[in-house]
């Protein structure tokens, strides 16, 4: 197997491992929750502890794969990640579990940067773009976490128990994998590690924050618009969320077929108005199938935006790839930080149909920045 093959096989193994641990820890919050005797609002102030974590390493990670290249970084973060895992299921007290998510958050994150790192140096190997499948791994493994956190839960097996056997198979994958990583990041001559951003980059992380603010959106509130608006029967509320995640992992397995046919730029600003689109179709039209219809619409449209920001972003000419990441993904995680409470205040303010049509004008402007967005 010739060993650009072997290196893809690699990194796409550590986008699993990220997928896995994160989707395994999702399917556990309830338990955990019920464990801790949290309400709602304490429960959402307290998963604030991972987004925090990851905001606070984003120049810490783009610094250290810069300086010490990315297979280190990526190997010492996939072991760190995994490792915390176990010790979510083992607290017993709210700061325990705030101080476990910062370091969850803060490992979920060095692994983000590093693995899109390789990623982009595999890229540069295979010379066209193949980022959008390393992220539809991810989608993938997430729904192998699910599976798996379900099969935990229905065996009577404890958090603890459960990521035991996760962090295990990761550090399984680590072990094999890690040797196959790149070696050597490409290099960037003497360009400063810390430096500000361009034009280009900017208009990225606009794209990524609008895109993320809409992932957002329909991962915490796409339930709640089938149960409150749709009204379908109990056992539909989830079709709406289902939907998009189906056209969401396959949108990205096609993202990079399309991207190497008709070039990034086209596909973000047809991603933007499929996004747009969707979203007005179930806004407009709030019945179950044009819901449904809606949703897989606007799957479709987010699938590959990240990807191929991400990808765009690691050819920058003014930052190396692990600090350029670094300063997209900064812009992009604020978004998928402040939209779902964004949306939950215009909805109290008015109702959950105005707040998810704010967002469709948000689709709608990752069109519009495509188009002036320089593509190299």
């Amino acid at each position: 197997m010739p060993p650009y093959r072997i290196n893809r096989i690699a990194v796409s193994s550590f986008f699993f491992l990220a997928g896995l641990c994160f989707s395994s820890w999702a399917s556990r919050i309830p338990d955990i929750r019920l464990r801790l005797h949290l309400d709602n609002a304490a429960l959402g102030a307290v998963l604030l502890g991972l987004p925090a974590g990851l905001l606070t390493s984003l120049p810490l990670a783009g610094w250290l794969v810069a300086k010490f290249g990315s297979r280190p970084v990526a190997t010492l973060a996939a072991i760190l990640y995994p490792c915390t895992l176990p010790l979510l299921g083992l607290v017993d007290s709210i700061w325990q579990l705030v101080a476990c998510l910062f370091l969850f958050g803060m490992g979920g994150n060095l692994l983000n940067i590093s693995m899109n790192t390789q990623a982009i140096g595999t890229e540069l190997l295979y010379k066209r773009t193949i980022m959008a499948s390393y992220h539809g791994i991810w989608s993938l493994a997430g729904f192998s976490g699910a599976a798996i956190g379900t099969l935990m839960i229905g065996l009577g097996l404890h958090p603890f128990q459960h990521f035991l056997i996760v962090g295990a198979v990761a550090l399984l994958i680590v072990l094999i994998a890690s040797r196959h990583l790149i070696k050597e990041d490409a290099a960037h001559g003497d360009q400063p590690i810390f430096a500000k951003p361009d034009r280009s980059l900017i208009n990225l992380g606009i794209i990524a924050f609008c895109c993320m603010i809409c992932e957002g959106a329909m991962f915490d509130w796409s339930g709640v618009y089938f149960q409150k608006v749709i009204q379908p029967p109990k056992g539909l509320v989830a079709a709406g969320y289902t939907a998009f995640m189906a056209t969401m992992a396959t949108g990205r397995f096609l993202g990079d077929w399309m991207a190497t046919r008709w070039g990034i730029k086209k596909i973000l600003q047809g991603s933007g108005v499929l996004t747009a689109s969707g979203l007005l179709i179930a806004i407009l039209f709030p019945w179950l199938f044009p819901a449904i219809a809606g949703f897989l619409l606007v799957g479709a449209g987010v699938s590959s935006v990240v990807p191929l920001v991400y990808s765009a972003a690691g050819r920058s000419k003014t930052l190396s790839p692990g600090v350029a990441l670094a300063a997209v993904s900064t812009i992009g995680y604020l978004g998928f930080l402040f939209g779902p409470p964004f949306i939950g205040f215009i909805a109290q303010a008015s109702n959950l149909r105005v707040s998810l049509g704010l967002i469709a004008i948000l689709g709608s402007i990752i069109a519009v920045m495509a188009a002036r967005t320089k593509f190299e």
